[in-house]
């Protein structure tokens, strides 16, 4: 568990050095793990998540297909803690569950090792006639405020989200490590929010929640969640115009790049390739079944010409992305570099055995561009093409 004041100190770190702050919203350990690859400040072990790996809306959260804390708990002590060992997770806590003791069940989150908590799901997304029965009957928005002072008083770190200025000073006054606007459910996608309010909309009232963050508490941590601002872009308009600090995601992170890849992936397996056999590039692939050695071999064939491992990869239809992180890996250097050393070393060799001109040589191994050759061959042999002629040309 990390302590509130270690995660504090880290972000307002960050905060100073003009970084932004990232929190991702998980509902599994292959969700936690890639976020903390990634570089995410915080985790949030939301029911939501769970749910979004089932193939269901967020919004199922708030229907009663099962009990949100159990879901958490058991989620975050056995899918998230193990996995996330060096990024805080916060617990996702519905504070209206009437079968909890509040102070002692925030205890419990506690001893599991959260490092905090935020109010998830929160009853500040409910609006209508059926907002009005909830509180009515005792269910409202204070409980969420009084579990995050109860939070704050354990000295565990707090994300509070509010959609309203009442209760965004609710939550400043009960201690709130993080206000985060909650825009609404994340557009985009499959399953994403069919509605949502204009990101100009979203702007105005963020300004809005932010200057009652200044003049209440400036020294809190302003963040935004979602809703229409799903893609980098969309952040920065909000990083441009506002006070934003900090984005929290959930949809943005572990659905949607998802859903993409998994379709187009089946899809491509799917798909009967039409590969061209006239290519050398497939012809050497379909002779070798290793599509490096196979690479390689292709280079041997065909370095005088232009090559680019773009080209490649869209002709044996592979990411340029995967079959450059693939070279990397089987060869030890990257694909340019590897082509610039076979390239230097057949000019080397040409140099000691031809008397052609050193111009000449450098378009045989490639290099149209004589200058930019010989910059080339200087930085990897530490001599000039024509000094090396030369030096070769008298030791033989």
């Amino acid at each position: 568990m990390f302590t509130r004041k270690h995660i504090l100190t880290k972000l307002q770190t960050q905060i100073e050095s003009n970084e932004n702050i990232v929190g991702v919203a998980v509902g599994s350990g292959m969700a936690a793990r890639y976020a903390a690859i990634g570089g995410a400040d915080f985790l949030l072990a939301l029911s939501a998540g769970q749910y979004r790996n089932m193939g269901r809306s967020s919004l199922s959260s708030y229907f009663c297909y099962g009990n949100n804390n159990n879901i958490v708990m058991e989620m975050g002590v056995y899918s998230l803690l193990p996995i996330a060992k060096n990024i805080p997770v916060l617990f996702g806590l519905l504070a209206s569950d009437p079968s909890i003791h509040m102070y002692e069940y925030i205890k419990t989150i506690q001893q599991k090792g959260f490092s905090g908590i935020v109010n998830f799901p929160t009853l500040s997304l409910i609006d209508g006639n059926f907002r009005l029965a909830l509180e009515a009957e005792g269910t409202s928005f204070h409980s969420e405020v009084e579990a995050i002072k109860i939070a704050h008083d354990l000295d565990m770190f707090t994300v509070a989200f509010v959609t309203t200025p009442d209760e965004t000073k609710l939550m400043l006054e009960a201690g709130a490590d993080v206000i985060c606007v909650h825009l609404g459910l994340t557009k985009g996608g499959l399953l994403g929010a069919k509605k949502y309010i204009p990101i100009e909309t979203a702007k105005d009232f963020t300004r809005q929640i932010f200057t009652i963050c200044n003049d209440y508490s400036p020294k809190v941590i302003k963040m935004v969640y979602a809703g229409p601002a799903n893609t980098p872009l969309d952040v920065q308009y909000m990083y441009q115009y506002t006070e934003c600090q900090g984005y929290i995601g959930g949809s943005t992170f572990d659905r949607i790049p998802v859903e993409d890849s998994i379709i187009n992936t089946v899809q491509a397996f799917k798909n009967r390739l039409s590969l061209d056999t006239t290519s050398p590039i497939v012809n050497n692939f379909m002779n070798q079944a290793n599509c490096i050695d196979s690479i390689k071999r292709f280079i041997a064939n065909n370095y005088e010409k232009e090559i680019q491992l773009k080209d490649i990869a869209i002709e044996l239809h592979i990411s340029p992305s995967y079959l450059s992180t693939k070279f990397k890996k089987e060869t030890g250097v990257s694909f340019s570099k590897y082509l610039i050393k076979y390239r230097i070393e057949r000019a080397k060799e040409l140099l000691r055995t031809k008397v052609n001109c050193c111009k000449v040589i450098a378009e045989d191994v490639g290099y149209p561009d004589y200058a930019q050759f010989s910059k080339i061959f200087k930085k990897y042999v530490g001599l000039s093409p024509l000094e090396y002629q030369k030096h070769s040309s008298l030791k033989n």
